[in-house]
C-alpha cells in the first residue's frame, strides 16, 4: 500500500474530524493508498504539540509556509479559517501538493476563482470537505432522482438551523469566535450552514439560475476578542432566499443561529412528479420516500433504513441494522478521494464545485443589499 503522507493545518474542530478519518479509512476500506499523519501545522507550538500527541502526527510546524516546503508531505489539508484559505491553497498548488480544503472554498466567488486557476494550472487533485454528500442516505437520494424515480422535479427546500450565537454578550472574533468575525470568515450563515445546503442542492437538483434574498444581523454590536472593544457585527445571523433551478424548479432555502432549541438541524426536502424525498440530519441514517407510483391503498411516505450492503458505503461497515454516524462521513470523502486517484478521476466536489457554491452565496449576499433578483454566476 502506498503511503499518502498528509500536512494539516488548524487543529481545532474540522481538523479532528479530518484527522479521525484519515486514521479510520483504512481500517474500513481497501484502497491503494494508506494516509500517514506527517505533520501538524498551527501557531500555537503547544497546542499543536498536543494535538500531534494525541492523534499520531509524526511532527509539527508553525508556519504553513515551512509544512507546504517540506519534501515528505503530499496533502495539505486546510482546516484553518477561510481568510486564508486563497493564500494556502494557491502557495500548495504552486509546490505540486493535493489539497483538501474546509468549506467554504473562498471569502467570495473571485477569490475561489484564482484558487481554481491555481489547481488547473498546477494540475493538482482537490476536494472541498462538504461532507454531507457522503451520508449514505443523501447519496441514495442522489441515485434515485439520477435514476429519474422522481420525474420532474418541482420543488426544492433546505434549512440549517443553530441556536448558538443568541446571546449578546457573546465576543467576536479570535480563535474560538472567528466565525462571527466577516473579516475572518467573509459571512455568516449565508457561507457557513447554508454552504452546505446549497452544495448539496446543486449536486442533487442541478445549477442555481438565480436568486433573491434577505439577511439579519439581531445582534448589532458584540465585544471583539482581540481588541476588547465593542465593535460592529458584519456577518448575517440570518439568511432566507428563494431561487430558480435551471430544470425549472423553485426553492426555499433558510438558515439561522436564532433558532432556540436547535443545534444543528439540517434538512431538505425534494418534490417531483412521480414522488418526494425527505432528509434529517438529526434522523441521519432514514431516507424518507414517497413513490406516487404503489398502489393506491398503501401509497405513503416510507421510512428507509439506510444500513444494508446495497445501500451506499455500508458494506464497508456493519451488519444490516446498525447505523454509522456524522464522523463517518469524513471517512467516506477521504476514501472517495483516494479511489479518485487510483482511477485518475477526481472525485467531487472539486474546487470547481466549490467555486460554484461560491457564486450561490455571493448572489444571495448581493441580492439581501439590492433587494434584487440576482443572476447567479456560472462556473465556465
Amino acid at each position: 500500500m502506498k503511503q499518502l503522507r498528509i500536512g494539516l493545518i488548524g487543529y481545532g474542530f474540522m481538523g479532528r474530524t479530518h484527522s479521525n478519518a484519515f486514521t479510520q479509512v483504512k481500517n474500513f476500506f481497501d484502497l491503494e493508498y494508506q494516509p500517514v499523519l506527517k505533520a501538524i501545522c498551527a501557531r500555537d507550538e503547544k497546542n499543536a504539540k498536543a494535538f500531534a500527541s494525541k492523534w499520531g502526527y509524526e511532527s509539527i510546524e508553525t508556519d504553513w509556509r515551512k509544512l507546504i516546503a517540506r519534501d515528505d508531505i503530499d496533502v495539505i489539508d486546510i482546516a484553518a479559517p477561510n481568510n486564508v484559505h486563497a493564500e494556502i491553497c494557491i502557495a500548495a498548488a504552486k509546490a505540486g501538493k493535493m489539497i483538501l480544503c474546509e468549506k467554504p472554498l473562498a471569502m467570495n466567488g473571485p477569490e475561489a476563482e484564482k484558487i481554481l486557476a491555481a489547481v488547473t494550472k498546477a494540475k493538482v487533485p482537490n476536494m472541498v470537505w462538504y461532507n454531507y454528500r457522503r451520508v449514505p442516505a443523501v447519496t441514495l437520494a442522489k441515485q434515485l432522482i439520477d435514476e429519474g424515480r422522481l420525474g420532474k422535479i418541482f420543488h426544492y427546500r433546505a434549512k440549517f438551523l443553530q441556536d448558538w450565537t443568541i446571546n449578546a454578550d457573546l465576543p467576536q472574533g479570535g480563535a474560538g469566535l472567528w466565525r462571527l468575525d466577516a473579516k475572518v470568515a467573509g459571512s455568516g450563515v449565508t457561507g457557513d450552514l447554508l454552504a452546505h445546503c446549497i452544495d448539496t442542492a446543486l449536486w442533487l437538483n442541478g445549477n442555481i439560475d438565480t436568486v433573491t434574498a434577505t439577511t439579519e444581523t439581531f445582534v448589532k454590536q458584540r465585544k471583539h476578542t482581540l481588541t476588547g472593544k465593542m465593535e460592529k457585527v458584519t456577518i448575517d445571523d440570518a439568511s432566507l432566499f428563494l431561487a430558480r433551478f435551471t430544470n425549472g424548479s423553485l426553492a426555499t432555502f433558510e438558515s439561522t443561529r436564532y433558532a432556540r432549541g436547535h443545534k444543528a438541524l439540517y434538512t431538505f426536502e425534494i418534490n417531483g412528479e412521480n414522488g418526494s424525498l425527505s432528509w434529517d440530519l438529526h434522523d441521519l441514517h432514514r431516507l424518507q420516500v414517497f413513490d406516487y407510483k404503489d398502489e393506491s391503498k398503501i401509497r405513503g411516505w416510507k421510512s428507509v433504513h439506510i444500513t444494508d450492503g446495497d445501500h451506499p458505503y455500508m458494506k464497508n461497515w456493519w451488519v444490516p441494522g446498525l447505523q454509522i454516524g456524522y464522523a463517518e462521513t469524513f471517512v467516506h470523502q477521504v476514501a472517495d478521494f483516494i479511489q479518485g486517484l487510483s482511477s485518475g478521476k477526481m472525485a467531487s466536489p472539486t474546487f470547481k464545485d466549490g467555486l460554484a457554491t461560491d457564486y450561490v452565496t455571493d448572489a444571495v449576499l448581493k441580492s439581501a443589499k439590492t433587494k434584487r433578483w440576482e443572476k447567479v454566476k456560472k462556473v465556465k
